[in-house]
C-alpha cells in the first residue's frame, strides 16, 4: 500500500519550510511496505544545532498553519543534532550532518520509493544516494550543496 496522498502533500509543506530555512540534502521515502506504523520519512540536514531547531520550528510552524497538525512527538530538541516531528502518518527527521552521515538513513531507505517533494530546483535536494556518490567523491563530498564556485549559499 503506497503512501497516502494527504500524507504527501503534509510532506511537501514540510519540505517547502525546511527549504524555506536552507536545510539541505532533503528526501522523503514512503516506507509504508516495510512499515505499518507511518507512511513516509522526511529526512534533511541543518548545518548547526541552532540550524536544525530552526529548521524543525518553521516545519512545525507550516504544518500547523497549513493544516493545523501537531506532531505526535518531538525529540532532540535540548541537543539540536536529530530532531524528529512524529505525525502519525509520517515522521520528519533534521539531522545536522555528522548525525546523518553515522546514522545513515538512506541506507535503510533506499529500496522504498522517493517522493517528488515539488520543490524549486534550487533546493537543495538529494539527488542520489550518498553512498553511490562516496564510491567517486572525497568522503564528505556526497550531496555537496555548493554552487560550484566555492560559495555555499
Amino acid at each position: 500500500m503506497a503512501a497516502v496522498q494527504d500524507s504527501i502533500d503534509a510532506v511537501r509543506i514540510a519540505a517547502a519550510a525546511a527549504d524555506s530555512e536552507k536545510a539541505e540534502d532533503m528526501v522523503a521515502f514512503d516506507v509504508s511496505e516495510p512499515l505499518a506504523i507511518t507512511d513516509i520519512f522526511f529526512i534533511a540536514t541543518g548545518t548547526s544545532p541552532r540550524h536544525v531547531l530552526a529548521i524543525a520550528e518553521e516545519i512545525e510552524k507550516q504544518l500547523y498553519l497549513k493544516t493545523k497538525r501537531d506532531p505526535r512527538q518531538r525529540e532532540g530538541l535540548e541537543e539540536g543534532e536529530w530532531v524528529l516531528l512524529d505525525y502519525g502518518d509520517f515522521v520528519v527527521h533534521i539531522m545536522d550532518a555528522e548525525s546523518r552521515a553515522f546514522y545513515d538513513l538512506e541506507r535503510l531507505w533506499k529500496d522504498c520509493p522517493r517522493i517528488d517533494l515539488q520543490l524549486p530546483d534550487t533546493a537543495s535536494v538529494l539527488t542520489e544516494d550518498p553512498a553511490d556518490a562516496s564510491d567517486t567523491d572525497d568522503a564528505g563530498d556526497a550531496g555537496d550543496s555548493s554552487d560550484g564556485e566555492g560559495n555555499d549559499d
